[in-house]
């Protein structure tokens, strides 16, 4: 076996060492395609394709990487791929001279090739470009994954998302789609008068979430700084400044682990409107996902996993305590202490920390026996104030708070709050959040005292949203993994072998 892997690998760094000879003939031979700067495109391989009536007969410019080719004596077929999917070209001799017919058979799949043709159809009826120039734009010094085999490995796929991108058009309509999702959710919330702004990245206080931040340091200022963990406390410092109607999408950082469905760099989306509540911000959110699912999908009916989901009806919402009612069969409306809650937890087998207090463990019940159900849209609202800081109490039931999480699929999508406006209000939930700290809760908020001064300048009453884009990606695109919908998702680093 080590034998034929050594075999194997004499084999391809022969091709390689082919592929550089090749190079540097075309350079001694005034050739070197590197030297190339420019080179005018007019049309995709699916413009010519869906608009072959208007264009049959038409010359025409495209450009690509050539996937494919054979070579029949004095003329040839070839593949190209480009941004849209891939064409035919029909190389003759006749037609683009012999010494350029002399190149193109040397050259090898990978290389990117200009064409330049005539639009027609093959007697086999495929679209065609029947070429009258074939430029060299870049020589291709690496071998591409067995086109049959393709490139399955999910660690090279991701460590190489360049060549995952070039063997699998999946992946290719994935990201399509998902900057698709990004701009229609900046166009749906520019139509209803949302400005989009921008926050710092690095900060010395990183609030607004439950998670552990990054640190670094700043050698300038000689001070240490994180990498935030939220959008929220800078965009409702702006809600204070005046600008009622705010949004960011951008990347935070949570110091977390890794699996299917976080990266501890993600993009979130975060908005603030003020003069509305969270009632508000449900009825924005069944709006929004409406409009990208029809922008994307073509479709307010999603699939993912096999389960279909219908976003043309009204959301449910569910309280987190009619929730653990339904699923749990239990009523925490009839426990009144911690001490009930956490004899409850005993009898079903949940953990919980000595720190926990009712509403904790009202939330770990939710965890347990609810998330699971939740398919179909739904908001579950009215969460125990132990587990939200920043949001306004419930006026008629202070144990409570005017928070929804908006779950499809069994996952939540997005947090929003009526948010907490009262600085004195404020300051009391962070001094608890300072206690947790001290207990050890690396999660825990630091108090942010420009942030009270802010609440002291007067915030009006605001509606907040945070949504995680990568989880609406693969939500809208059917992906089983986040770093599916990554570009670059974070990989531990392959030790060198020197």
């Amino acid at each position: 076996m080590a034998g034929q892997k050594n075999t194997q690998e004499q084999d391809i760094n022969q091709l390689l060492k082919i592929r550089r000879e090749k190079l540097e003939e075309l350079q001694e031979n005034g050739k070197d395609p590197f030297q190339i700067t420019k080179f005018d495109v007019t049309h995709h391989s699916m413009d010519v394709k869906d608009n072959y009536d208007a264009l049959e007969g038409q010359t025409v410019t495209i450009a690509g990487r050539m996937m494919f080719k054979r070579v029949m004596g004095k003329a040839s077929f070839c593949n190209v791929q480009d941004l849209k999917g891939n064409i035919q070209a029909y190389v003759a001799r006749d037609n683009i001279g012999e010494d350029s017919y002399k190149d193109f058979k040397k050259y090898d799949v990978g290389d990117i090739l200009g064409i330049v043709g005539e639009v027609f159809k093959t007697k086999t009826g495929e679209i065609s470009i029947h070429a009258s120039s074939v430029t060299l734009l870049s020589k291709s010094l690496q071998i591409l994954p067995e086109k049959f085999h393709g490139l399955t490995d999910t660690d090279t796929r991701y460590r190489q998302r360049y060549v995952d991108l070039i063997m699998n058009q999946d992946v290719k309509d994935t990201f399509i789609k998902r900057s698709k999702v990004v701009s229609s959710i900046r166009r749906y919330l520019d139509g209803q008068g949302f400005m989009e702004v921008e926050t710092p990245m690095l900060v010395s206080n990183a609030g607004g979430a439950a998670a552990r931040p990054f640190e670094t340091h700043f050698n300038a200022l000689n001070e240490d700084f994180k990498l935030r963990i939220s959008l929220e406390l800078p965009l409702k410092r702006l809600i204070v400044g005046g600008l009622e109607r705010v949004y960011e999408i951008g990347r935070v950082f949570r110091n977390e682990g890794l699996d299917t469905r976080h990266n501890p760099e993600f993009t979130l989306m975060e908005l603030y409107q003020a003069y509305t509540d969270y009632h508000g911000m449900m009825d924005l959110t069944e709006n929004l996902y409406r409009y990208v699912a029809k922008e994307v999908t073509g479709s307010e009916i999603i699939t993912y996993n096999g389960n279909e989901m219908d976003l043309s009806k009204p959301f449910e919402r569910i309280t987190m305590v009619d929730a653990v009612k339904r699923y749990a069969k239990v009523d925490f409306d009839e426990i009144h202490t911690t001490e009930e809650a956490k004899n409850l937890a005993d009898e079903h087998h949940i953990e919980y920390e000595d720190r926990h207090e009712k509403g904790d463990i009202l939330n770990l019940f939710f965890e347990e026996y609810v998330e699971d159900h939740l398919i179909q849209p739904v908001f579950i609202i009215d969460h125990p104030i132990e587990i939200s800081p920043l949001t306004k109490k419930k006026p008629d039931n202070p144990e409570y708070v005017e928070r929804f999480e908006f779950f499809m699929n069994g996952w939540e999508m997005a947090n929003a709050y009526s948010e907490l406006n009262d600085p004195i209000d404020q300051r009391e939930r962070f001094e608890a959040q300072e206690k947790l700290l001290a207990a050890g809760d690396e999660e825990a908020n630091h108090t942010d005292e420009d942030f009270l001064n802010a609440l002291c300048i007067g915030m009006p009453p605001t509606g907040g949203i945070g949504f995680g884009i990568d989880r609406m990606v693969m939500m809208m695109t059917d992906s089983a993994a986040i770093r599916d919908v990554l570009l670059f998702p974070t990989m531990k680093s392959i030790p060198n072998r020197d």
